[in-house]
């Protein structure tokens, strides 16, 4: 019988009242002329910001906090690009006894309001002019503050009046298990809700990754840190608290523009990342290429690959050394070059790693860590160690973490990282609570020691003849196409499976031009009969996951992309499958109706 459960036993053992605020106040007593992080100036130079300055200027701000009414439990909202800035307001917030709430700076106005009215926010920080009008527009007309350097000054300036002494009671009593943050979740199958995190989740949670042989290895030393992620993301608060932890250096690159520049300019030894970032990087690599470059480029990733698959089944040849020794001259190394040439760890998470990209990173020595977790679970709880790997998997898991498996497959979790519950909402956190473990709505296997996630438990689409279907296998396989952003597998109460597909606005003008195609819209690609031809061969691929009965007979491209204006997907990119089956309705009924045997942009 296939082993249902796994676990980490905790490694940290940690002060009651070593709290977020506390844990930087020692940071900063201990080694006040360490970096912090480093921030770009206007010439576009890295320079530093060391712990004791960062230090000083949280407390100024926290007391800019208390001197304009924020108490002890006060839910104060965060909505901004990340920055230091944001940093800043995070741990002022703390410091001064209240409780941060991220916002995602995408959040529409009915988001926003929802958050605001559900937390009880009379204070949100947000970064753009835009933000904060629509900020004070809202019904219950909370004060809107100015998430910039210039805007940090004036909430400082206002507590000139607050004495260190009271600064400091107002955390003299937080322990580990009082609250911290409230993270809203990503909402796709209704209304976010707020998960709670007590300063233990964070702070515990990072001492056991520290300490944990099988996954510390990339904080240990001097290392640095790009985020990337919006940091209302609870993977890069996650990282920044850890940056904090183990003495990391943190650098903020907020625009996914300047993403290429800031990893050659910074230089980060490890970072966290969604898996769609580490496709774009391969696929824009790729489809740079063109003639003889696009055969060399190919055949060395297919080296890099092989190389990572043979440290999975007993290492490398003397032909495969070799041959890598020839890919790393000619291509290889310049991909590391181009990010930064230190760039030992990437931490993937938010979504599932398609493993042949996974083997490319780890061939040209970027060892690709895929974590598993949620919100709810303070981001990672499982991860692929850093060594031993086993690619396709999520590993098991981190210190401190357990999980088991329900009769049907789901994956149930708890540990020193698990939520309190749901703020506001004690029913929904009753929903998925069993017995002290998190019902985390993921299905999964264990094998060999490692977990393997096979779908979501809501997800799971039942045919007409009640064949069961999974679609996570065949999207992430059509969502690792260079030209293709977005697909959503269909087929529930029908006699067979279908998909619809959104083209990369992005990457397809050079995908075009790779096939010899002309330049097009999106609209425009989605009706041409050659693209039709070659994007099939994506939906082909994918059939060979599956059995006959769960492959995809018909797709559609559709005409322009998934955005999250229209609630189609979330911040952090996950598809509202109900979101997308309502507006796209008129399409996928055209799959279904009945016509003549082979209907346009079917696969066959």
């Amino acid at each position: 019988m296939a082993p249902m459960h796994m676990s980490s036993p905790s490694l940290a053992t940690v002060d009651e009242h070593l709290n977020l605020a506390a844990l930087l106040r020692e940071r900063a007593t201990a080694t006040p002329a360490a970096p912090f992080a480093e921030v770009k100036d206007d010439a576009g130079e890295w320079t530093p910001v060391s712990l004791a300055e960062f230090h000083a200027r949280v407390r100024d701000v926290a007391k800019g906090l208390v001197a304009q009414g924020v108490g002890p439990g006060d839910r104060v909202g965060i909505m901004g690009d990340t920055s230091l800035e944001w940093s800043v307001m995070d741990f002022a917030v703390l410091t001064a006894g209240g409780v941060s709430v991220p916002i995602y700076p995408s959040s529409s106005a009915k988001q926003c309001a929802w958050i605001v009215d559900d937390a009880g926010l009379a204070f949100v920080a947000a970064e753009t002019a835009e933000q904060r009008e629509m900020i004070a527009g809202l019904d219950s007309e909370p004060t809107a503050l100015a998430l910039t350097a210039a805007g940090l000054d004036q909430v400082a300036e206002a507590g000139g009046a607050v004495t260190d002494a009271d600064l400091d009671a107002r955390t003299a009593d937080v322990v580990l298990d009082d609250l911290a943050s409230i993270i809203y979740t990503s909402g796709t199958t209704g209304r976010p809700k707020g998960a709670m995190l007590t300063h233990g989740n964070l702070v515990v949670h990072c001492a056991n990754i520290e300490l944990d042989p099988h996954f510390g290895a990339f904080v240990q030393g001097e290392t640095r840190v790009l985020l990337f992620l919006p940091l209302a993301h609870v993977f890069a608060r996650l990282a920044m608290v850890l940056a904090l932890s183990s003495g990391a250096v943190i650098g903020y690159t907020p625009n996914h523009k300047t993403l290429a520049a800031d990893l050659a300019g910074f230089r980060p030894t490890w970072m966290p990342l969604v898996p769609r970032v580490l496709e774009t990087i391969y696929n824009r690599a790729d489809a740079a290429q063109s003639g003889i470059k696009k055969k060399i480029f190919r055949w060395s990733a297919w080296v890099a690959r092989k190389v990572s698959m043979a440290q999975e089944t007993g290492g490398h040849g003397i032909v495969l050394r070799a041959q890598f020794a020839v890919a790393d001259a000619l291509v290889l190394k310049k991909i590391r070059h181009l990010m930064g040439g230190q760039l030992g760890y990437v931490l993937a998470g938010g979504a599932k790693l398609t493993p042949q990209v996974g083997h490319f990173f780890r061939g040209l020595g970027v060892t690709v860590m895929q974590g598993y977790g949620l919100t709810e679970t303070t981001a990672a709880h499982m991860g692929t160690p850093s060594t031993d790997q086993v690619m396709g998997t999520v590993g098991h898991p981190i210190a401190g973490c357990e999980i088991t498996l329900a009769e049907d497959g789901e994956v149930l979790a708890r540990g020193v990282n698990l939520f309190t519950g749901y703020w506001n909402a004690p029913e929904a956190t009753a929903e998925v609570m069993r017995d002290g473990w998190f019902a985390t709505g993921d299905l999964g296997e264990i094998h060999d020691g490692n977990l393997t996630i096979t779908g979501r438990k809501k997800e799971i689409l039942v045919l007409s003849s009640g064949k069961n279907i999974q679609p996570a296998v065949l999207e992430d396989s059509i969502r690792s196409h260079p030209a293709i952003q977005d697909s959503v597998v269909i087929g529930d109460g029908r006699h067979f499976v279908s998909a619809v597909v959104t083209l990369d606005p992005v990457l397809l003008p050079t995908w075009l031009k790779a096939h010899d195609l002309p330049d097009m819209t999106l609209e425009e690609a989605s009706m041409n009969e050659r693209v039709r031809e070659l994007i099939g061969r994506a939906i082909a691929a994918a059939n060979e996951h599956v059995s006959r009965a769960e492959a995809i007979r018909e797709y559609r491209i559709l005409p322009r992309e998934f955005t999250e204006a229209r609630e189609e997907i979330t911040a952090s990119l996950k598809i509202r499958r109900a979101v997308v089956m309502e507006h796209f309705a008129d399409v996928i009924e055209s799959i279904y109706a009945k016509k003549d045997k082979n209907p346009p942009g079917s696969p066959a």
